[in-house]
């Protein structure tokens, strides 16, 4: 059996989350990141939500919103994907699996003392790791956040509708962040 490998799922931009939610699947900008080369089926995402994302920061946390895996290997777009005025080249397919309602979910900074993934605890400095599309976790990372999820999502059925009801398109397109 591979080993499956955990990694936060970092979406800056709603539009990046009704996208993500509603083609059941994620894209990449350009950039030849390591961690997005390595991700491959059975990978599980925790999708996570920046404190800009709902474009009200003073209001709205960096949250662990879902649960999901990874559905196909990435693979190169024949063209380039538009999303929230940026370009996609590369993507895969996800399942999600696990949901929290909209504007809710698993808030990430007093879990931060906790999470490997961030050795860097001092306030503010933990957050420059949520600059790229991907951030590899450890399994005892991924255990936490499993067990925090588990108390707050609720079906991807029940729940996808009400962000996508919530997030209106911006322009032509809506998108992920990369």
């Amino acid at each position: 059996m591979p080993i499956v490998s955990a990694y936060l799922l970092i979406l800056s931009e709603r539009e990046a989350v009704a996208w993500v939610l509603r083609e059941s699947r994620m894209a990449f900008p350009p950039t030849n990141r390591s961690e997005v080369n390595r991700l491959k089926p059975g990978d599980e995402l925790f999708i996570l939500t920046t404190r800009g994302c709902w474009h009200n920061p003073t209001r709205d946390r960096t949250r662990v919103i879902g649960l999901a895996t990874v559905a196909s290997e990435v693979v190169p777009y024949d063209r380039p994907i538009g999303i929230a005025g940026r370009e996609f080249t590369r993507g895969c397919e996800i399942r999600v699996h696990a949901l929290a309602p909209y504007l809710t979910g698993v808030e990430l900074v007093p879990l931060v003392p906790r999470l490997a993934a961030f050795p860097d605890k001092r306030p503010g400095a933990w957050s420059i790791r949520l600059r790229r599309p991907l951030l590899e976790i450890g399994e005892p990372d991924a255990a936490l956040l499993r067990e925090e999820l588990a108390a707050v999502t609720i079906s991807p059925d029940v729940a996808i509708p009400g962000y996508l009801a919530a997030i209106r398109p911006v322009g032509k397109a809506a998108g992920a962040r990369g």
